[in-house]
């Protein structure tokens, strides 16, 4: 009867710790350090009990580990590989992109790796993360290979990709989806006013902001031209910037007004980016690519259930207006008055 209550015991602590530890507490480390991890937790609760059980508990560790607390997290990394390889049905005009950087244990050394996180926009106005990936570079292979992935998977019906300027990305682009790139508004910007002297950031900022406030593409890319042959005296690489951006940075003014605002930069993404680094900050150093995988992937997971419950990302109307000119509402009313 002695043995039988120590070995129950021993089960109900196994489960215990099962419970405490979070999933996002070790699906960053490699099979030695989820033990370990689970261990430190054990070998607390067992101190505060008395010697002989928590003796016998301490011993009995290695044998349960297996039994009560590993299945529980093999469920979990089996929930997000079925999440970051799920079947995506319908359109998704929008898609935005970025990448974060980890540091990860590769043969000895440690390297720097790309996260490859995307979201996308449906017809139905709502958002999803759709894709994760990890490559060593950023090179257009590795950008066809990821969108090959996406498109395999039945990402469909893409009007636009936001993103960053990363190399090889606009081609790979072109090639797989033969959509439109939007570069980052707010990256661009500040690339431009490195050309710029700070004391001048805001009169600069405000010159090039008129363009971005106009009410379509064609006044936006008269206004465009016409600010940069003004700052072209005095900031001639600023200008020669302008002039090579233009239809990279303009391009989401062709598309609904309603959607515009999140359609200009990687921004409605920022906030899950900060998330990743700070739950990747935890790890410092991923030992593989799978925990990489694991703990990257499970954040995206309880971030897109999040957005599942809130309101609509974008208006569903206006998506009826993609690939049609959209009038300028002020000079229509001007001719009806006329």
């Amino acid at each position: 009867p002695i043995c039988k209550a120590v070995e129950h015991g021993c089960a109900a602590d196994a489960r215990a710790v099962a419970a405490q530890v979070r999933v996002t507490e070790v699906i960053g480390k490699d099979e030695n350090e989820i033990g370990s991890c689970c261990q430190s937790r054990f070998q607390k609760r067992c101190a505060r009990k008395p010697m002989p059980q928590g003796v016998a508990a301490l011993l009995d560790f290695n044998s349960r580990l297996a039994n009560e607390i590993a299945p529980v997290f093999v469920v979990a990394f089996e929930r997000v590989g079925e999440f970051l390889n799920r079947p995506l049905t319908g359109k998704w005009p929008y898609v935005w992109l970025d990448a974060t950087y980890l540091k990860q244990r590769q043969g000895g050394r440690i390297v720097s790796v790309a996260a490859i996180i995307a979201v996308a926009a449906n017809t139905d106005g709502r958002r999803e993360i759709i894709g994760l990936g990890v490559g060593p570079s950023e090179a257009e292979t590795f950008w066809m290979d990821f969108l090959r992935s996406l498109r395999a998977r039945g990402l469909d019906g893409v009007k636009l990709v936001i993103s960053d300027a990363h190399s090889g990305l606009k081609s790979a682009i072109s090639k797989v989806f033969e959509a439109t790139w939007q570069r980052c508004r707010v990256h661009w910007m500040r690339n431009a006013l490195a050309h710029v002297s700070k004391g001048q950031h805001t009169v600069v900022a405000a010159a090039i902001r008129q363009a971005f406030e106009q009410p379509d593409y064609k006044h936006a890319v008269e206004t465009w031209r016409h600010v940069a042959n003004q700052l072209r005296v005095r900031w001639p690489k600023l200008a020669e910037l302008m002039d090579q951006s233009e239809v990279d940075v303009l391009a989401y003014m062709s598309f609904p007004r309603q959607h515009r605002t999140k359609l200009h930069s990687t921004n409605p993404i920022e906030r899950l980016n900060k998330e990743v680094k700070r739950r990747s900050d935890v790890v410092g150093i991923f030992p593989n690519e799978a925990s990489i995988i694991r703990l990257i992937g499970a954040v995206l997971f309880e971030q897109n259930d999040e957005w599942q419950t809130q309101n609509r990302y974008m208006q569903v109307e206006a998506f009826d207006q993609i690939d049609k000119e959209e009038a300028d509402p002020i000079l229509t009313l001007t001719a009806k008055a006329a």
